[in-house]
């Protein structure tokens, strides 16, 4: 399947996501949204990479774009890469046979898309992360033709780069991840909430509320709760 151009979902979703299905419902389909103070640091670095100058940097045989637009049609997502370096190769094609160098407007050579995506805070337990930069070289294969083996995050609390193998598992993963943002968005449905430790971090904590909606607090708990308490001590009810 490929999605048209007015279908193409915002390519950070898949991050949304895979970090919580709930938050990205209540991003893409109710439109809510809150800033704290980790994503308006994280829009701060976003911002300070894309603004860049200059955004296109030659070094040699490397070349160094930021602020790169990104699409597919086959995930059907769109979207900026925070940089995309591109190395120079002698051949266009690897040892396999596959096609690794793309040719680019007015440089000669073939020059392998080596993505990066800027996280303000330190590596993650979930793949949340890995999933949106490996959707990222999904666009730029797309794009260029041309097959990605690996891209790097690089993490601002720890100032390094942390290197993604794009293998057949995350790859089928950020696939499935972008399936499902789709999905949600054509169904129109909220998840209920569940409460987990990474909550404290989330921005929209206020809003999603997900202490208020556990089972231990719904209504009919409490007023099962309540009548067992009149029923055993003998109060009266009325």
């Amino acid at each position: 399947m490929r999605y048209a151009e007015d279908d193409l979902l915002a390519l950070s979703g898949v991050q949304h996501i895979v970090f919580c299905e709930r938050q990205a419902s209540l991003i893409y389909v109710e439109r809510a949204w809150a800033d704290n103070a980790l994503t308006v640091d994280g829009s701060h670095r976003h911002a300070g990479v894309h603004e860049q100058s200059p955004r296109r940097e030659r070094r040699g045989d490397l070349l160094i774009v930021r602020g790169l637009a990104l699409r597919s049609l086959e995930l059907g997502l769109a979207g900026v890469a925070d940089v995309v370096e591109f190395h120079r190769t002698g051949e266009r094609l690897d040892k396999k046979g596959v096609p690794q160098g793309a040719e680019l407007p007015n440089l000669p050579g073939f020059w392998v898309p080596f993505p990066v995506e800027y996280k303000r805070g330190r590596p993650k337990p979930h793949r949340a992360d890995e999933v949106q930069l490996c959707a990222q070289a999904l666009c730029l294969e797309e794009m260029l033709g041309v097959s990605i083996a690996e891209g790097a995050l690089f993490y601002g609390k720890e100032q390094r780069r942390v290197p993604v193998t794009l293998d057949d598992e995350l790859r089928a993963l950020t696939a499935d991840a972008a399936f499902r943002l789709h999905r949600l968005l054509r169904e129109g449905i909220t998840p209920p909430a569940v409460r987990e430790p990474k909550c404290e971090r989330c921005s929209l904590l206020e809003l999603c509320l997900p202490q208020a909606m556990t089972r231990r607090r719904s209504a009919q708990r409490f007023l099962t709760a309540n009548l067992h308490r009149l029923l055993t001590s003998g109060e009266d009810a009325s």
